[in-house]
């Protein structure tokens, strides 16, 4: 295996924690605002304690930017979907496509 063959698995990889990290934060700050207001059964409440390890989870990431981060990037990610399917992405008709049809 040569250097660049290790560097470019490198990157690969390091990529690949990125993204878990990045979905890891997402999905706990999704679980976090879906149960933020449940039925809670007292001191030993499961969901509780879920929303408890997420947010310590969050806050180790990023001292508590994580969550905000993780609260603005689907917002972005939704946005700029939109513009490259609207730019990027025309509906196709017989003219644009300079079709004749001659019947």
């Amino acid at each position: 295996m040569s250097v660049s063959d290790r560097s470019i698995s490198k990157r690969i990889i390091s990529g690949f924690i990125a993204f878990l990290m990045l979905a890891v934060m997402l999905f706990s700050a999704f679980y976090i605002t879906a149960e933020a207001e449940h039925d809670c059964t007292g001191h030993d409440c499961p969901i509780c304690v879920c929303i408890q390890q997420c947010e310590n989870m969050l806050q180790q990431i990023g001292n508590g930017a994580a969550t905000q981060f993780s609260i603005v990037l689907p917002i972005l990610f939704t946005i700029l979907f939109l513009t490259v399917r609207t730019v990027y992405v025309r509906m196709e008709t017989l003219v644009s496509r300079k079709i004749r049809m001659n019947n």
